[in-house]
């Protein structure tokens, strides 16, 4: 056991669930053999606690590094800010011109506000949008965080928020009286959130522009249309889809304007910061009710996204990982196809997964990271595509995959997978820690 493991070990029996984040907890990856804590992190590029370097062919810090872990620029524009002082009675400039930047880079939007972690700015706009339009009852459709209003869609119905990323989110903790003011539908069906809307008096639809699937028949635009017809403010949370595909929110991608915006995660390379913008009509609802807090006032956070919108304005950023990205893919299902195994690739280009359709498949992601890591990779079945992802660190690791992908069809036709497994299969959603 390494060092890693063993610290792991020591984690979950005195920091409840392990860490702070479900998605970095060992047993989503390999139970116990994932390496779970880092010495050190640069370019794609990640230590271990024992010194073990591997090739994060995986979710690179839960997409927050689009420019690769560790970017010299931000990193001293940072390091500059930490020089100078980060914290101050008085308020940082840089704040004044990360929002001018932003709604330079959305014309549609007049104001910002400013946050540090990605569940403090879908609550922010959450409650702006439910002063600016009196109503309580919000439409979801996507992933939206950890807080109260969002768990509130499963009181009652448990499992309304499976189709949405995760699944077995427990609303334990969360006031009864929330049931029934959150009502989820799903992505391309524009009939469920027709049907909300004609039997709940919904004042916000909050919704990824996407993630696994594409938009199809104008469904965003008809998203736009009923939300217009009806008074009612739309949000689109950009926090894992901004900067992905474009210079800013993929809905210009698309060529839908929301009433907000989030955005989080890449906008800072890996530093906290994280954005909500809109139009004045209903940004101006902060003032009408209390959101304020200590830290969202710091430095850092806008001194690093200043620098990473600088510099993936620069590079073209978002051009590169989606070429990447798109080039994963398709060698996914050509490797598919090789060894005759059937491969679903969904995803935005830039955070790119596939899965193999097959009863075993959980079995066989724990085998595909427990493989990989032999050769020195961190990798599931999901690759965030960062600007230092290199031919040569892809065609390596598709080298090792062909090898993996054989031996899952030989599994396929009757070999046991149980017999190939070092350790527990991983887990596939939330679930509470032994």
């Amino acid at each position: 056991m390494g060092k890693g493991q063993e610290l792991w070990r020591r984690a979950k029996s005195i920091i409840p669930g392990g860490n702070m984040l479900l998605s970095k907890r060992s047993e989503m990856f390999l139970p116990e053999k994932w390496p779970s804590y880092y010495s050190k992190a640069k370019g794609c590029k990640v230590w271990d606690l024992d010194g073990k370097q591997y090739t994060d062919m995986s979710i690179m810090g839960i997409g927050t590094n689009i420019l690769g872990y560790g970017d010299p620029e931000v990193d001293e524009a940072v390091c500059k800010t930490v020089r100078l002082g980060n914290m101050s009675t008085l308020n940082c400039p840089e704040e004044v011109e990360l929002a001018e930047r932003l709604l330079d880079l959305h014309p549609w939007s007049d104001m910002a506000r400013f946050a540090r972690t990605g569940g403090e700015a879908t609550s922010i706009a959450v409650r702006i949008a439910r002063s600016a339009s009196g109503k309580d009852k919000i439409a979801v459709c996507g992933y939206h965080g950890w807080h109260d209003w969002y768990l509130s869609a499963n009181l009652g119905h448990k499992d309304q928020l499976d189709g949405h990323l995760l699944s077995g989110l427990q609303p334990n903790g969360v006031p009864k009286s929330l049931a029934q003011t959150v009502l989820t539908f799903n992505y391309n069906k524009i009939e469920e959130l027709e049907k909300i809307i004609t039997k709940h008096e919904i004042g916000t639809i909050i919704m990824e522009v996407s993630r696994n699937l594409e938009p199809q028949h104008n469904f965003l635009k008809w998203v736009r249309a009923l939300a217009s017809k009806h008074g009612i403010v739309l949000i689109f949370d950009e926090c894992t889809s901004g900067f992905r595909q474009s210079l800013g929110g993929l809905h210009k991608f698309y060529d839908v304007e929301p009433d907000m915006a989030i955005f989080g995660k890449a906008l800072g390379n890996g530093y906290a910061i994280t954005a909500v913008i809109g139009r004045d009509s209903v940004m101006n609802e902060v003032q009408n009710s209390f959101i304020s807090s200590t830290f969202w006032t710091e430095r850092i956070g806008p001194t690093a996204a200043l620098k990473t919108l600088e510099v993936m304005e620069r590079t073209k950023s978002w051009e590169i990982i989606t070429n990447i990205g798109k080039d994963i893919g398709k060698r996914w299902e050509v490797l598919g196809e090789k060894h005759s195994l059937p491969i679903n690739v969904s995803g935005l280009p830039s955070m790119i997964d596939f899965r193999i359709n097959s009863n075993n498949w959980l079995k066989y992601k724990t085998l595909i990271t427990q493989e990989m890591l032999k050769s020195s990779i961190l990798a599931s079945n999901s690759i965030y595509v960062c600007t230092k992802h290199t031919p040569d660190d892809i065609d390596n690791y598709f080298e090792i995959l062909d090898k993996i992908f054989q031996i899952i069809s030989k599994c396929e036709s009757g070999m046991s997978i149980d017999n190939l497994l070092e350790g527990p299969v991983c887990h596939s959603g939330f679930q509470r820690l032994n």
